[in-house]
């Protein structure tokens, strides 16, 4: 099992702490956001392990890791700086966001699961978002699931209607990870400077936007449902709070 992991962004929302550095370098507790994810995955049995970088590319370089460069990182987002590390995508592997910090049992989970495609949904998210103000719920990245598969993703998807949030955390097998690159390419050649899905252009699309373009094609994606045991820190409110949860 690979694990590709998306660290290129500039993380905004972060700054000052962000200026000088990825916010997947931000520390918790004495680790970075990076080092606790890598110990999550390794301890997991996830070894082969590369980051796409963008953003003060040469801070991160850790030892016994594979690197891709983003180098348009500032005129692109999530779902095209993915595609970065395209090379590592010949067989199974998960995806993960770099902003994220997750329990081994949520990797576990997701090892589990035998589907082509697969994404960790939390049930039980809501409670994440109280007192949230500099990112609130209406930016989650919600799910809609009906006969076990997802119907709906993204932030258009409202709390009332959600079954869950999407972590940003992914699974593919050998056979997911080939359809998924083929549908890649033929929407990058449609709608390259176009609009796409909820974005106005493709360069700007999130990976959630080719997860619904992928439902809308008849392909099948399948929640992995857990309950909390994960953080995001995307804002200096998150950050704050997390770094306390990790203190105690």
């Amino acid at each position: 099992m690979k694990a590709i992991i998306i660290a290129a962004g500039m993380g905004n929302r972060l700054r000052p702490i962000t200026n000088n550095r990825p916010k997947c370098l931000l520390e918790i507790n004495g680790k970075t956001i990076l080092d606790r994810q890598l110990e999550t995955l390794r301890a997991c049995g996830v070894n082969d392990i590369s980051i796409i970088r963008g953003y003060k590319a040469e801070m991160i370089n850790f030892p016994g890791l594979k690197y891709y460069e983003n180098t348009d990182y500032q005129n692109n987002n999530i779902l095209n700086s993915l595609f970065c590390a395209e090379k590592e995508m010949d067989g199974e592997f998960i995806v993960s966001y770099s902003d994220i910090i997750y329990e081994k049992n949520v990797v576990e989970e997701l090892l589990k699961s035998e589907k082509d495609i697969s994404l960790i949904v939390d049930e039980d998210w809501t409670e994440y978002y109280q007192g949230r103000t500099e990112h609130p719920i209406e930016e989650a990245e919600n799910v809609i699931i009906q006969n076990g598969k997802i119907v709906q993703i993204g932030k258009h998807v409202t709390a009332q209607e959600a079954h869950g949030e999407f972590i940003g955390m992914a699974k593919f097998s050998k056979i997911g990870a080939e359809i998924f690159k083929e549908e890649f390419q033929r929407v990058k050649n449609t709608y390259w400077g176009k609009p796409f899905q909820k974005t106005k252009t493709f360069e700007k699309s999130y990976l959630t936007d080719m997860f619904q373009e992928l439902v809308d094609r008849g392909i099948d994606i399948y929640p992995v449902m857990i309950k909390k045991h994960w953080w995001e820190i995307d804002t200096n409110q998150d950050f704050e709070k997390v770094k306390k949860i990790f203190s105690t």
